[in-house]
């Protein structure tokens, strides 16, 4: 699939309503590369700082939605395994999240994903590890 087309596949997708409450908007959108900004308005924690677990629900939201691009329609990609190093953090302004993958395989994937704020310094590193399994009510074998 070529870049317009993911990017046209994941627009129409969305990213799901936790996502849009986020304001996460995908800019790039390929097998080799995904890119979504987030605001830090309306994502800080307490003391003013971009919340780690909107870090984390950017870097799966990347993930997952990469994870299901290369899975195939037939397929469906699940979570299984997540974490995030937050080594900066951002106060203002918007993040981007880079996600690229690791390994791309038949029954797994695994994506890195990092996050700068506007300055270019990385704020966190998510990787996120997705099975791939059929989708309910699909067989292979043309049996439920």
């Amino acid at each position: 699939m070529s870049e317009v087309d993911g990017l046209t596949w994941a627009r129409g997708r969305g990213l799901g309503p936790l996502s849009d409450r986020m304001g996460i908007q995908i800019v790039e959108f390929s097998l080799d590369r995904a890119v979504a900004t987030m605001p830090v308005e309306g994502n800080q924690q307490g003391v003013g700082l971009l919340h780690g677990g909107a870090y984390v629900v950017l870097g799966e939201s990347l993930g997952s939605m990469a994870a299901n691009l290369h899975c195939g329609p037939d397929r469906l990609a699940v979570g299984v395994d997540i974490n995030a190093t937050h080594t900066s953090s951002a106060t203002e302004g918007v993040v981007t999240g880079v996600c690229t993958p690791i390994h791309l395989g038949g029954s797994m994937t695994v994506h890195e994903i990092v996050i700068t704020n506007e300055q270019g310094k990385r704020c966190s590193t998510v990787r996120i590890t997705n099975a791939i399994r059929n989708r309910p009510g699909f067989s292979f074998h043309g049996t439920a």
